[in-house]
């Protein structure tokens, strides 16, 4: 009798979490949690698929400290996770906010700690564990297992509550999120983060003012230093800076910007702001266009870079960050390498062009 109530149970948890990875799916199709197009590599595979790859094939040796480049601008070694941005008025003790960050993709837990390993040994300091992905607690767990002091990392959390309508039902549903967020990262020791983030504003005014007033109390609680936003439009952004009863504003607004996603206005409405622009998809439909990419390797051989290495170098040159995805130790290593040269003005203007 025992054995039969086991087996309906573990087949009804099978089924609620199939359930679950198909409307998980779904939404991520839909215009609320929209997918980048994919970016092409070698042999046709696109990093977005690779990120499917089987897991066994992934292998994670010791952990070891990366070789040290140089600035492109100064004689200084470059800082681990490449060059920093420090947030104004922010109340973060640390040397800054890396550029160049790791965002875990949808895959289970313990592909998180495998990759989220794999990019601490190739140098990340920064990493954006969004609530979407599903696997907060597997980066947690490597986390604590890589032994690397918790001061020396940058870790961003994220809330899903863009379909919570009113002031109330967002700040509730916010701050659920919030609290979730650290019960999963209590997992691999992490009682603090350095920045929790909105994936999505809420659908009015009065919701995103819910949204936010739920991240101002948690950071009054003091389990997080700065606060941060995603796929906000100015008038979106204006609904939390113009509130007069805004105490902390945001520091980040992470949207899909590349070379072939470059709105105009899109860098300057945030900057006016005093917001970095983060990039979600840096390399979205850049390296699956053949004349794009063909035009970065081009430009990329006087500096002995690949293509995707100066498509990010321009969107750190154009003042923003990026946030990369790989299942690759070669790809981790090639996006983190873009802070030891510098495109030169013309090289800059010959790429901003190419998404005209």
């Amino acid at each position: 009798k025992r054995i039969l109530i086991f087996r309906i149970v573990t087949m009804i948890i099978s089924i609620v979490l199939w359930v679950n990875l198909i409307i998980y799916a779904s939404c991520l199709k839909s215009n609320d949690y929209p997918l980048p197009p994919n970016s092409m590599i070698e042999g046709g595979i696109s990093r977005r698929s690779a990120l499917f790859l089987p897991t066994a094939a992934l292998s994670i040796p010791l952990l070891s400290m990366p070789t040290i480049s140089h600035a492109a601008d100064t004689e200084s070694p470059v800082l681990l996770g490449g060059d920093r941005v420090k947030f104004p008025g922010t109340s973060n003790p640390k040397d800054g906010f890396p550029l160049a960050s790791f965002g875990l993709q949808v895959y289970d837990d313990n592909t998180a700690y495998k990759l989220t390993l794999l990019a601490l040994q190739v140098g990340y300091r920064n990493f954006f564990a969004s609530v979407l992905a599903g696997n907060q607690r597997g980066f947690a767990k490597a986390v604590k297992a890589s032994g690397i002091p918790r001061d020396e990392l940058y870790i961003c959390g994220s809330v899903l509550s863009n379909r919570s309508q009113g002031e109330k039902a967002a700040y509730e549903k916010t701050k659920q999120g919030c609290k979730e967020n650290m019960e999963a990262m209590a997992v691999g020791g992490i009682t603090h983060l350095d920045m929790i983030m909105l994936d999505y504003p809420g659908p009015d005014a009065e919701s995103v003012r819910g949204q936010w007033r739920a991240f101002e109390e948690m950071k009054k609680a003091g389990t997080v230093d700065d606060l941060a936003v995603s796929n906000f439009s100015p008038s979106q952004l204006d609904v939390i800076l113009t509130d007069p009863k805004t105490l902390t504003k945001p520091t980040v607004n992470q949207l899909p910007f590349s070379i072939a996603n470059n709105r105009k206005g899109t860098l300057a409405y945030n900057t006016e702001r005093d917001v970095l622009v983060q990039s979600w998809s840096p390399l979205s439909r850049v390296l699956s266009s053949p004349s794009t990419k063909n035009e970065l390797e081009s430009i990329g051989k006087s500096y002995g870079k690949s293509a995707a290495q100066v498509g990010l170098r321009w969107i750190v040159q154009s003042g923003a960050a990026f946030c990369t995805q790989s299942k690759s130790q070669k790809h981790f290593e090639e996006d983190l390498n873009v802070f030891d040269f510098k495109l030169s003005n013309t090289d800059m203007d010959k790429i901003s062009q190419l998404s005209g």
